[in-house]
C-alpha cells in the first residue's frame, strides 16, 4: 500500500531504486512486490518507470464515488432535521426514474415504494417534477412505456391530463402532490440542477400535516439554496 501511495505521489512515474528509498525497502523486496503489483494491474511499468495501473484507478474512482455518496447523505441527513421530515434525492436518467438517496428516521419514516417508484412517475411528486423538466418527446415516450395508472382516488387519470399539468409547469418550478401516490401522503419535489440533468429534491409529509407543505418547501428550497454549490459535483454520482 505504501508503494502505491508512492506511485500516485509521482504523476511522471518512479523507478524501483526511488521507491524504495522512499519507503525504506531493500531494493529486492521492493522489486518483488512492485513485479506483484504490475502482475496484479495495480501498477503498469513503461521503460522502467512505474505508474498507477487500471486497478489502482479502479479503486481511486470507486472510493472517490463512495465518498461522495456519504457527502450526499450527510448533507440530505441535515436537511431532513431542519425540516423534520423525510428528504429524497433522484435523477432523471436514460429515460428512468432514480431515487438516489433517501433520509429518514424511526420518527418520520420515507413513503413505502409499494408501487415501483419508475413505473409510477406520473402518481408522485419526484416523477411529476423530473418529467416537468425535459422535453415534450421525452415525456410521451416515458408514457409510453410507463402509462398513466390510477393508485388511489386522487391519481390524474389519463396521459392527456397528464401532460397538460406538466404544460402548466414551469420548468424549475416547485411541484406538489396529495395523496396521488399513497393514501395518507403528501409530497413536495423541487427542481434543482446537476449539469444537464433533470433532478430534484423531494420531502413527504402525513396527509394530516398537509398545512406544512408549502412553508417546508420554501424551507427547503432555502437549505438548497445554502449548499447546492458546494454539493453539486457530489450529487452528480
Amino acid at each position: 500500500m505504501r508503494l502505491l501511495e508512492s506511485v500516485a505521489d509521482h504523476e511522471h512515474g518512479a523507478p524501483a531504486k526511488q521507491l524504495a528509498r522512499e519507503n525504506g525497502l531493500a531494493l529486492p523486496t521492493a522489486y518483488h512486490l512492485l513485479r506483484t503489483l504490475v502482475h496484479e494491474g495495480y501498477l503498469r511499468r513503461d521503460k522502467g518507470l512505474f505508474f498507477l495501473g487500471e486497478a489502482a484507478e479502479r479503486l481511486s474512482s470507486s472510493g472517490a464515488q463512495q465518498k461522495r455518496r456519504s457527502t450526499v447523505a450527510d448533507v440530505l441527513a441535515h436537511w431532513r432535521d431542519a425540516i423534520g421530515a423525510p428528504v429524497y434525492y433522484a435523477m432523471y436518467r436514460e429515460g428512468e426514474i432514480e431515487v438516489m438517496c433517501v433520509s429518514d428516521t424511526p420518527g418520520n419514516p420515507a413513503v413505502e415504494e409499494w408501487a415501483d417508484f419508475r413505473e409510477t412517475g406520473h402518481a408522485h411528486a419526484i416523477g411529476q417534477c423530473l418529467l416537468a423538466q425535459v422535453d415534450e418527446a421525452m415525456r410521451r415516450d416515458h408514457l409510453e412505456r410507463y402509462p398513466v395508472q390510477p393508485l388511489t382516488p386522487y391519481t390524474v387519470r389519463d396521459d392527456h391530463t397528464l401532460l397538460r399539468r406538466l404544460d402548466r409547469l414551469r420548468r424549475m418550478e416547485l411541484v406538489t402532490e396529495r395523496q396521488e401516490y399513497a393514501l395518507g401522503t403528501v409530497c413536495a419535489a423541487i427542481p434543482i440542477t446537476v449539469g444537464t440533468t433533470a433532478a430534484t429534491m423531494a420531502f413527504s409529509l402525513p396527509a394530516h400535516q398537509a398545512d406544512r407543505l408549502l412553508v417546508t418547501a420554501r424551507q427547503l428550497q432555502t437549505e438548497i439554496g445554502r449548499r447546492l454549490g458546494s454539493l453539486a459535483i457530489s450529487i452528480s454520482i
